[in-house]
Parts: C-alpha cells; structure tokens; sequence
C-alpha cells in the first residue's frame, strides 16, 4: 500500500522467553470487577453484567519505561490489573471454549485521570479522556499461557515506593477470565492481539512525578513503571 501520511509503528509487547513480540491490536479494560474496590468507588458490588472501556493500542508503556505525568489532571491514579492476550478471535464465545482464545498473561497498570472520570460521570458523559489518553496502560511481557495456566487464583499487588498500595486475589475477581471473554465477545467480535485488562483491587489511589510504581500477579511477573 502507498501510504498518503507516514506509517506507524504496530504496537507490541516482548513474551517472555522468546524472540518474537506480541503485536496489541486493541485494549479491552472490564470496569469494577473486584467487589471491594466497587465498594470503595461507591458502587454496589453485586454481580451485575461486565461493563468495558477501551484504551488506544499505542497507549502502551513498557516495563522498565517511564510514564510522563499527563496533561489536564491533578489527580493522576494507579490500577493494577491481570491482562489477558488473546492469539484467536471469535464471536458469541462460549465461557468453556473462551481459554482456547487466550495466548498468555501480563501485568498491566491502568492508569486513570480519576479527576476527569469524575467529571465526565457527573456530567453523564463518556469516560474517554479519563482512561484512554496517552501513556495510560504500562504493560509488562506476555507469559504464555501454559506457564501460567488460567490465572484463577493467585495474590495480585502495587506498591509505590516501596509502600503497599494494593492487594487482593484474582480468586475475587467478580467476573473469571472465561465468563469475561465470553461477555465480551457477546458485545464486538474479539481478534488476535487484543488485550483485555481484566479490573483492579481495592487500594487505588494517586501518584505524583517521582513516583516509582512497582505490580505483581503471582505466576505472571512484575512490572516497574517510573511516572516523570
């Protein structure tokens, strides 16, 4: 193809223990799937359907990288969350065949203007400047999933500078990585490459320039993410 305009770069993320790279062709983030950090967003945590925003692929930040505090908020918050990286796609998925799509694992931050949410949820507006803008989902490797298995239970943390802000278990996952596949793929047909960052824990909060963010889901690995 002649491009009109330069092209860009596909973005992607290194798998752990090979060559290739993980091309990200979108990102899929499920809202309040903890009940305990519904509770403290002031939400019933009540197994109510999934809901999804969506982050741009190129949001992408790698483990090791840095973060640039963004533009437009004075209340910059950390989400430390499961991802899933799916290698097949599919429609209308069935939960029992929904870990046939999955490729593998990673951790991921998903990184929200909390002042902005805030704003656009009073004014009944879309959430998009609050969660998907640039820089807004660090993501370590991906784990295959055979050297994970289906990521059903396991502790899951942050700590920033050294101090614990988050914890749980993906075992308190209100909505389990299968049953969101399979509501998910109900909603948009799901392809290869796509990410979806599965919810974070109780404990979110703000972070300032300097701050070292350093996530955890046992079985999957680590990220360290600098925010400058």
């Amino acid at each position: 193809m002649k491009s009109a305009i330069p092209l860009w770069d596909i973005p992607s993320l290194a798998i752990q223990g090979r060559a290739e790279r993980f091309p990200v062709r979108r990102i899929y983030c499920v809202g309040r799937n903890y009940a305990a950090h519904a509770r403290e967003m002031g939400h019933d945590p009540d197994r109510e359907p999934p809901f999804f925003f969506l982050k741009p692929a190129d949001a992408i930040v790698p483990d090791g990288g840095t973060m640039p505090y963004p533009p437009a908020t004075a209340d910059l918050h950390h989400e430390i969350e499961l991802v899933v990286a799916l290698a097949r796609g599919g429609r209308d998925v069935p939960a029992e065949h929904a870990m046939d799509l999955v490729f593998g694992y990673a951790v991921g931050l998903d990184m929200t203007r909390r002042d902005l949410q805030n704003q656009a949820k009073k004014a009944g507006r879309p959430w998009d400047m609050g969660k998907g803008f640039d820089h807004s989902a660090p993501c370590g490797p991906v784990v295959p999933k055979e050297a994970v298995g289906d990521a059903s239970k396991g502790a899951i943390w942050l700590d920033v500078n050294g101090a614990r802000r988050q914890v749980g278990d993906l075992s308190d996952l209100i909505w389990s990585v299968p049953e969101t596949i399979a509501y998910l793929s109900g909603l948009v047909e799901l392809m290869p490459g796509d990410l979806i960052f599965t919810g974070t824990p109780e404990g979110v909060g703000a972070v300032v320039r300097g701050d070292r963010l350093h996530g955890h889901v046992d079985g999957v690995g680590d990220i360290e993410v600098v925010i400058v």
